[in-house]
């Protein structure tokens, strides 16, 4: 009889992999008064690097206009790299859809506050994020696509 081994789940590194700030209407822009419209995309990805170790990528566009004219518009690849073994294959997806983006989001949201008070912005505080209804609605999109 095998011995079932403990499961295994360490962050190697947490790091920015990709950063991009545009200020194109600089520096007219800054005499604006009027609040700015804030659009936000977000997108997560993950990839086998080796041998139980995972790449997990969370990715945010902000852009902020005042009218028809972009403020800022702020890229960023937060990204971090997780040791994950002993865990069935089934529950491997939702680990690196919800748990590692969940680790990640507070460094990605930091990151793009730090980076648009630093273009001379007012910072841009990001909401929570449920991870966990965008895994599933992203596994019935997938489901429904088979069908």
């Amino acid at each position: 009889m095998s011995e079932q081994q403990q499961p295994v789940f360490a962050i190697e590194k947490i790091y920015v992999k990709d950063l991009s700030l545009e200020i194109p209407n600089a520096p007219n822009i800054f005499l604006e008064r009027d609040t700015p419209e804030i659009n936000l995309q977000l997108g997560t990805k993950s990839q086998s690097i080796d041998e139980g170790l995972y790449e997990v990528l969370l990715t945010v566009t902000v852009t902020a206009k005042i009218k028809d004219k972009i403020m800022f518009l702020v890229e960023v690849q937060q990204a971090g790299i997780f040791r994950i073994r002993h865990v069935p294959d089934g529950e491997i997806d939702p680990v690196l859809g919800i748990g590692c983006p969940n680790i990640l989001f507070p460094y990605l949201r930091e990151t793009v506050s730090d980076i648009v008070t630093r273009a001379g912005f007012p910072p841009v505080i990001l909401n929570p994020v449920n991870f966990e209804a965008i895994y599933q609605q992203k596994r019935a999109e997938t489901n429904t696509n088979l069908n």
